[in-house]
């Protein structure tokens, strides 16, 4: 068996409430880079890159795809290190990796679905049969009215079943973040877990003082308080509070996460397999993170295809740490307007009291719907 036929597949939909976050650009559209691998008996998989699809595409059609063609695609670890290594002296971080990251998860894919085995069973088998679900939510949509549709947003995902919330702060002033923070506290009370998402728009200084009165608050994490490449910085952070620190999402491959975990600059690590390097990669840092001690908990961002390669890779992480009564692995689950989360699969992955099912069909145990993919592409 041979894979014959890689083709990439550009998706784009219109966004009805346009949302921002710290980073201050506005999300009007949904993008996603879907990857396609058929082999020459006629089995298909499917991956996604993380990032901008344009730029995945053209990685791919340019610089990937003729390498894999006629190879085996159980060859899976052999293909992403010969990948790897093509790219090494122009690609070792971003949409170079995430661009062999769905080129990955298409592989796993093809070898859940000849094998008749679910991807999890493939990369060490299932510690659990379902996951526990954060939503993640509470963007910038209506800046008059942003700590109350803050508020209405963390009600409606406790009405729908979730216990625990990530919200977005960086509103350029600690203290319009803390009364945010506050008030959907107050609104969800003390028993569902809250996170915080900064994407990385604190200094160091700033980022401790908020820190301090957001552990008053009874936040779980504190995710991306300073920008990623600040290692020294994650280490003053993380040593500063005594809620965990989190971070990872811009981060790629077992090298660009090995200083940070080494160093535990942060207390959780997250990253994303649709970017960091699919799978297989991923399999990689989570090992290593658990060597020093360090959580593992993957960013999610995508259509299904990226969703159900996630809840695959925590089915295959042991409990961090093990115990008699451990604490639930977490998946995020973001819920914002996403036709490529919600229809891309014939059956989609839903969460109900905010917990989702390990898909237990052969690959990545979707179907992926090929009338959503030409109602939304692009090229």
């Amino acid at each position: 068996m041979k894979i014959k036929k890689v083709t990439c597949h550009w998706l784009s939909a219109p966004v009805e409430r346009p949302f921002t976050s710290s980073r201050g650009w506005l999300y009007s559209t949904r993008n996603t880079c879907l990857v396609e691998i058929e082999t020459d008996d006629g089995v298909v998989g499917w991956g996604e890159c993380y990032g901008p699809s344009a730029v995945a595409k053209a990685f791919i059609e340019t610089q990937l795809a003729g390498q894999i063609i006629g190879r085996d695609p159980f060859d899976v670890e052999v293909i992403w290190e010969h990948l790897y290594n093509r790219i090494k002296d122009y690609g070792q971080t971003g949409m170079a990796i995430a661009a062999i990251s769905g080129i990955d998860i298409a592989l796993w894919d093809i070898i859940g679905k000849i094998t008749g085995k679910p991807v999890h069973k493939l990369i060490g088998g299932a510690f659990r049969d379902e996951v526990q679900a954060y939503a993640t939510g509470l963007y910038f949509i209506d800046m008059d009215r942003v700590t109350e549709e803050a508020v209405e947003e963390a009600q409606k995902f406790v009405s729908e079943g979730f216990r625990a919330i990530k919200m977005k702060i960086g509103l350029g002033s600690l203290q319009k973040d803390i009364d945010r923070v506050a008030a959907v506290r107050d609104a969800i009370g003390p028993d569902v877990r809250l996170m915080v998402d900064a994407n990385h728009c604190y200094s160091v200084p700033n980022a401790i003082r908020l820190g301090r009165k957001l552990e008053e608050l009874n936040i779980d994490w504190f995710e991306e308080p300073i920008s990623p490449e600040d290692i020294d910085g994650y280490v003053e952070v993380s040593r500063a509070l005594d809620m965990a620190v989190a971070g990872g999402e811009n981060d790629f491959t077992r090298f660009g996460f090995r200083d940070k975990i080494v160093r535990k600059a942060m207390d959780i690590v997250q990253p994303d397999v649709c970017a960091a390097g699919g799978l297989t990669e991923c399999k990689k840092i989570a090992a290593m993170a658990s060597a020093h001690g360090v959580e593992c908990v993957p960013h999610a961002w995508g259509s299904a295809v990226g969703l159900a390669a996630t809840i695959h890779f925590l089915a295959s992480l042991p409990d961090q740490p093990p115990c008699l009564v451990p604490q639930p692995v977490l998946l995020e689950f973001e819920q914002e307007e996403n036709p490529f989360r919600d229809f891309l699969a014939k059956e989609p992955i839903v969460q109900k009291s905010g917990v989702v099912a390990v898909p237990g069909g052969p690959g990545l145990g979707i179907e992926v719907d090929r009338d959503v993919i030409q109602k939304y592409r692009v090229a």
